[in-house]
């Protein structure tokens, strides 16, 4: 229900004309990230690192930590095999960090060119990042308290 309003809260916050919109501090701080610094970081998470680091981004972003914690929940409760349960967190890991892998690969395969593209992206998300993260809260926020509701119903 709290990710339903603060999805709401954050769409109400939006700016009115995108073009005042503004990116995030950790997105801004892309600019200064080397493509070997993005590289070694995206490979280097090993799957202790990554629920770690998880930890840590969902303690320093309140923002993330629902959708970390819905996320170790439904692992949790999912009654996977031992194998699949060692295998779910390296999936979520892997869809959590290509927002970092998916501009480190238009850039290595694009070079200067990409330049243009990455430049592009960057305008869009200053531009919609709050509706984005609002719609986003909203939706998860709606699944987590419809499978809660199921849950009790059941």
């Amino acid at each position: 229900m709290l990710l339903v309003l603060f999805g709401a809260r954050q769409w109400h916050r939006r700016p009115k004309d995108p073009s005042q919109g503004r990116l995030p501090k950790w997105m801004a701080a892309m600019d200064r990230l080397t493509p070997v610094k993005v590289f070694g970081f995206g490979l280097g998470l090993g799957l202790g690192l990554a629920l770690a680091l998880a930890l840590a981004l969902a303690a320093l972003n309140a923002k993330t930590a629902p959708l970390t914690i819905a996320a170790a929940a439904s692992i949790g409760s999912a009654g996977l095999s031992v194998g699949q349960e060692i295998t779910s967190p390296a999936i979520f890991v892997l869809i959590a960090t290509l927002g970092l892998l998916a501009p480190l690969g238009v850039y290595m395969v694009g070079g200067e060119r990409a330049k243009t593209t990455l430049g592009n992206w960057k305008d869009w998300a200053a531009q919609h990042n709050v509706a984005v993260m609002a719609v986003l809260f909203f939706v998860i926020g709606l699944k987590l308290l419809s499978d809660g509701i199921g849950i009790l119903t059941s």
